[in-house]
């Protein structure tokens, strides 16, 4: 049976993982072919045999390239190294001289910065205030540009904070990793990563390039109402509270400098898309029972 395209994930984490389960799911039909920074190898993931090539930094097995030339769709989900884009910095030629007709690069709501617990829409100037914000928003413009100067088809998805049945309060706090930290005024937004996963799968069939949707919950909130939650729903006792100040953790000193609430209705209107997970109540509580 002839494939109807052909998947090239540049880095294969817990969402592009997700992402190709839902497309199996779903009954999709189609080839894959993944990086990883070791080797090159063939792989099997939710039965489906796929190369995933060798991809570090400057480094990658040249055999991709052909790979790369025959994809259709390209989902791009490694983060910036040393201040900018590795995909890009690699093979921006391939990019320019396109045929695909699905890209989609994932970025994070880190790039909007500090809005003091305000909302943020997709319209709103970004201005970063982590370095990680920074070299997420220098990668998204270097994409746009190749919309704009060559017609790429990329979308740019800026995904809030990641949780799943891996990552997440109910785990940290079984493993006594999880702090409620006091910082009044602060808003985290967050998604499943489910979610992630069915708005990518609703995309390959209805892309709309050169556009930026904000991939986030309902229900922005303080850490301390979603730690609190947790605890009772596992009936732990709530973990202490600890002063900014008083933090080490460099990424959690970063992640703490910026309170805002991420506004999804482009998103929800765009693809006409009914959260799995509308807040994090919904999704802890299925966690919770997967995991009993």
């Amino acid at each position: 049976m002839k494939k109807n395209f052909k998947l090239f994930c540049f880095g294969f984490g817990q969402v592009a993982k997700k992402f190709v389960e839902n497309l199996i799911k779903n009954d999709f039909n189609f080839d894959l072919v993944t990086t990883n920074t070791s080797k090159t190898t063939v792989k099997k993931f939710k039965g489906k045999k796929h190369k995933s090539f060798f991809f570090k930094d400057r480094e990658f097995d040249k055999n991709l390239i052909k790979e790369l030339i025959l994809s259709n769709k390209v989902l791009i989900s490694i983060s910036p190294k040393n201040k900018e884009d590795v995909t890009l910095r690699n093979f921006n030629k391939i990019f320019k001289k396109n045929k695909f007709d699905w890209v989609t690069y994932l970025s994070a709501t880190s790039v909007y910065g500090d809005k003091k617990g305000k909302w943020v829409n997709e319209k709103i100037k970004p201005n970063p205030t982590s370095r990680r914000g920074k070299y997420r928003l220098k990668a998204e413009s270097k994409w746009l540009e190749c919309f704009k100067k060559f017609n790429l088809p990329v979308q740019i998805f800026r995904l809030s904070g990641i949780y799943s049945t891996k990552n997440n309060a109910i785990n940290r706090l079984k493993k006594g990793a999880l702090k409620i930290v006091k910082k009044k005024n602060h808003f985290f937004s967050r998604i499943h990563v489910d979610d992630i996963a069915r708005v990518l799968t609703i995309s390959v069939k209805k892309i709309k390039a050169g556009e930026i949707f904000n991939i986030s919950d309902n229900y922005p909130c303080a850490n301390i109402e979603i730690a609190k939650y947790a605890a009772n729903l596992i009936k732990v006792k709530h973990p202490k509270e600890v002063k900014i100040q008083n933090i080490k953790n460099k990424m959690l000193i970063e992640l703490y400098k910026d309170s805002k609430k991420v506004d999804n209705k482009k998103m929800k209107n765009f693809f006409k898309y009914k959260l799995k997970y509308p807040t994090y109540k919904e999704g802890l509580l299925a966690i919770k029972n997967q995991l009993i």
